[in-house]
């Protein structure tokens, strides 16, 4: 176990010398690969603050149904118990309340605007309703479920139209799961980025050091000790590339800040933009180090394991 630590000891205090043998090369390829983390790292950050925000959107999503005109009040009261059954069997029950058309009159009259014009008709165009509120839907993803409720409310006797009034929530939801596909796609080509800068990295430092790399094979040293260096070397540059991102979104966060809200209080909210926690942020360090030690894996594999360098 002590000869273990001793030689990873080594690795890692060699991999440390080549960077700071050549620190404008190391501090230049790690801008690079900084550059192509902040990408997604940003997007990842504006999804993260996002879902909270989309989940706590839908609170109690309603349901409006219209009852024909041609339905007496009686029929009309003795519908609610069908729609409480179709709630029941979509698994999703809900409040449902009678809305008479008298007093969806007097709401309308209430209105800005509406009263005159409702006095001009002289009669009551409004039906009896009902308003369903389905507060088992707590999130934007599953108010999509609405639909298939709605669907059935629409086949009963005696409705003449269902109303959903989430589709806006919806609509939020496709645009958070589009952006969601996006940064999946932007990360992964930008993770091939990463390796390709390593790769090349790596395969300099191989170059540089050949000479000496020679002189520790005819020694008799193994292939793991001759290796090990590099893949400490792109992990340092990985890990180190991973932290200047984070760093540098966090500093690009705070303008953004300003302007989220400037924009916010016009709709007297306080959102803003945090960074990712302790625990997303470990973890971006390590997916920094892994890229790292995948690019030169895939270099020293290329370089060294070939007969010509022995």
């Amino acid at each position: 176990m002590n000869t273990w630590l001793r030689q990873h000891g080594y690795a890692l205090r060699q991999a440390y010398r080549n960077a700071v043998a050549a620190p404008a090369s190391f501090l230049i390829n790690a801008v690079v690969i900084a550059i192509a983390f902040a990408l997604p790292l940003t997007g990842l950050t504006v999804l993260e603050n996002l879902r909270p925000m989309s989940g706590q959107l839908v609170v109690e999503p309603e349901i409006s149904v219209f009852i024909d005109m041609a339905v007496s009040r009686d029929d009309a009261l003795a519908l609610g118990k069908t729609i409480r059954r179709v709630l029941e069997e979509s698994k999703h029950p809900g409040k449902v309340e009678f809305l008479p058309r008298e007093k969806a009159l007097d709401m309308l009259k209430q209105q800005s605007g509406f009263s005159e014009s409702v006095d001009i008709l002289g009669t009551n165009p409004l039906p009896d309703g009902y308003l369903i509120k389905l507060p088992s839907f707590d999130n934007a993803v599953d108010a999509g479920a609405i639909d298939t409720v709605a669907a059935s409310l629409q086949k009963l006797a005696g409705v003449e139209h269902v109303q959903v009034d989430s589709a806006w929530i919806k609509r939020l939801s496709a645009l958070v799961h589009l952006l969601s596909v996006v940064l999946v796609i932007l990360a992964s080509t930008l993770g091939i980025v990463v390796v390709t800068v390593v790769f090349n990295t790596i395969r300099l430092q191989v170059l540089t050091q050949r000479d000496e790399i020679s002189v520790s094979q005819l020694v008799g040293a193994t292939d793991s000790f001759i290796y090990r260096p590099f893949y400490y070397t792109g992990a340092l540059l990985g890990f180190f590339a991973a932290g200047l991102a984070m760093a540098s979104v966090a500093l690009v966060l705070r303008p953004i800040n300003a302007a989220v809200a400037e924009f916010a209080r016009l709709y007297a909210s306080e959102f803003m933009l945090v960074s990712l926690g302790p625990l997303a942020s470990s973890l971006l360090l390590g997916l920094g180090a892994l890229l790292g030690v995948a690019g030169a894996v895939l270099s020293v594999s290329r370089h060294l394991s070939s007969p010509d360098t022995r």
